[in-house]
């Protein structure tokens, strides 16, 4: 079951008449306003996109009103539609970091701490 943050919905609350490119923008972490401007060259050369525009605006969710504690939430899951393997190495990454600070930090505390160091040794 896929999580309610990977999910496209129309964003009532940002949105200018059905959600639908307000929710796009929300979901790619393009700006509203290119995803618009888009609809409106397109509607006017082709014609139909403004027809899709409509049936999207029928078929798709409205937007939780509580998607995202805040901003960074939301950047985050943006990033995660965009490329879940980057985000999953960027994750990775930054748990390899904190393992390496409390290495750190534990091999200071210990070697400034015999007893405790001794206490080790005898362990291993």
């Amino acid at each position: 079951m896929n999580s309610p943050r990977t999910k496209l919905y129309r964003d009532k609350h940002n949105a200018k008449l059905m959600g639908v490119c307000s929710g796009l923008a929300d979901y790619t972490g393009i700006d509203t306003i290119w995803w618009r401007l888009g609809l409106i060259v397109l509607s006017i050369s082709l014609g139909w996109p403004i027809l899709a525009y409509f049936v999207a605006g029928f078929i798709l969710n409205k937007k939780p009103p509580h998607l995202y504690r805040d901003e960074g939430e939301q950047k985050y899951w943006q990033r995660v539609r965009q490329s879940p393997h980057r985000t999953a190495r960027e994750i990775r990454a930054q748990f390899r970091d904190i393992d390496r600070r409390l290495a750190s930090v534990e091999a200071h505390y210990v070697e400034s701490n015999p007893r405790l160091n001794a206490e080790i040794e005898r362990l291993r």
